[in-house]
C-alpha cells in the first residue's frame, strides 16, 4: 500500500510539473505563463516531496520534505507576485484578448487620489 501511494504522488507530482511547462511554452503572455508555473509547479514539486516521504519513512527525510513543501508553498506564489507586478510597473503588455485589468484601474485610483490637493 505504502509503494502504491507513493507511486501516485509521483506520477501526480510529474503529471502536474509537466503540465506546468507545457503552460509556460503555450500561453501566450507573461503573466498567464508565471500562473501557471507557479501554481501546477507548486503542486507538482509539493506531490514528489510527499512521495519520497512516504517511500523512505523516515523521520529525517520526512521533517526535510516537509520543511522543503513548506518553503516552496510561502516563496513561490511570492515570488510570482513581485516578477509579475515588476513586469507590470516596467510596461510588459497584457495578451491583446485580456478582458479586464484590475491592477491598472487600482493605480489609477491611487495616482488619483495621491494628487487630490485637499488632502492633508
Amino acid at each position: 500500500m505504502q509503494e502504491i501511494l507513493s507511486m501516485t504522488l509521483m506520477i501526480l507530482g510529474a503529471v502536474l510539473m509537466f503540465l506546468a511547462s507545457l503552460g509556460i511554452l503555450r500561453f501566450p503572455d507573461l503573466y498567464m505563463r508565471i500562473s501557471a508555473a507557479t501554481k501546477a509547479s507548486t503542486l507538482g514539486v509539493g506531490f514528489c516531496l510527499m512521495s519520497l516521504a512516504i517511500h523512505f519513512n523516515e523521520l529525517g527525510i520526512i521533517s526535510r520534505a516537509l520543511a522543503t513543501i513548506s518553503f516552496v508553498a510561502v516563496t513561490s506564489p511570492v515570488a510570482a507576485h513581485l516578477i509579475s507586478r515588476s513586469a507590470y510597473l516596467t510596461g510588459t503588455p497584457l495578451w491583446k484578448n485580456s478582458i479586464t485589468d484590475e491592477l491598472k484601474e487600482n493605480m489609477q485610483k491611487i495616482d488619483s487620489s495621491s494628487m487630490d490637493p485637499n488632502e492633508d
